[in-house]
C-alpha cells in the first residue's frame, strides 16, 4: 500500500524487504486558464498551454559533492546505474510525464544522496502548473511505495521534490517540495545539497 507524504516527512524504505530497483515517476499538467468571460472562450482562451518540465536527479557523495547528474541533456549516469525515460514537452496525459530508473545495487559506492529535482527549461513558473506529484516505485514489483504531490504555487521555475539518504540501516526517502529557481537541473544544484 502506497504511503502519501507530506512535505519534509521521512520514510524508510527498508520495510520493502529486497528493494534493489526504484523508479521515480514525476508528473504534471497545464494549470487550466482563469476563464474571461463569454468572449474569452470563444477567441480560444480556454485552452492550456504545453508545460515543459524536467525532472533531474543529482547524485551527491558524503562530503554532499556532486558527482554525478542525470537529466534530458544526460539520460543514463556514468556507471550505467541510472536512466532518465527522456524529455516530456507537454505534461500532456496522466500518470507519470517522466520517470527515472535507479539500480540501487549498481550506483557508483561514494552515493550517498540522491535529490530529484523538476524545472522548467522554458521558464514557466509553478504558477502554471496542476497536479505536480512525484512516486517512488519498487521497479522489480512495479508496485508505488509512496507519493509526494505539490501543492505550492509560485513564480519559481524550479523544485526540490524529494530526495533519498543511504544510511547505516538502508535507504529513506525524504519529500520537500521546496521552491528555487532555475531552468536546469545544473542550476539546482546549490538548492538541491541545501536540503541534504
Amino acid at each position: 500500500m502506497s504511503i502519501s507524504l507530506a512535505k519534509g516527512q521521512t520514510v524508510s524504505l527498508e520495510k520493502n524487504s529486497g528493494l534493489t530497483k526504484v523508479l521515480m515517476g514525476c508528473g504534471w499538467d497545464p494549470a487550466q486558464p482563469k476563464k474571461k468571460g463569454f468572449l474569452g472562450s470563444l477567441l480560444g482562451g480556454g485552452a492550456a498551454a504545453d508545460i515543459d518540465l524536467d525532472a533531474s536527479v543529482i547524485v551527491f557523495d558524503d562530503a554532499k559533492q556532486a558527482i554525478d547528474l542525470v537529466w534530458f541533456k544526460q539520460l543514463k549516469s556514468n556507471d550505467g546505474s541510472i536512466r532518465h525515460s527522456g524529455d516530456n514537452l507537454t505534461g500532456e496525459g496522466d500518470g507519470d510525464d517522466e520517470t527515472i530508473a535507479v539500480d540501487l545495487t549498481a550506483l557508483d559506492t561514494r552515493a550517498k544522496y540522491l535529490v530529484f529535482t523538476v524545472n522548467s527549461f522554458r521558464g514557466q513558473t509553478f504558477d502554471e502548473v496542476d497536479n505536480a506529484f512525484a512516486r517512488l516505485v519498487d521497479d522489480s514489483k512495479n508496485t508505488e511505495i509512496c507519493r509526494y504531490t505539490l501543492t505550492e504555487k509560485g513564480r519559481h521555475t524550479g523544485v526540490v521534490m524529494a530526495s533519498m539518504e543511504k544510511t547505516s540501516s538502508g535507504w529513506q526517502l525524504t519529500a520537500h517540495g521546496t521552491p528555487t529557481n532555475g531552468r536546469t537541473a545544473e542550476e539546482l544544484v546549490g538548492a538541491a545539497v541545501a536540503e541534504i
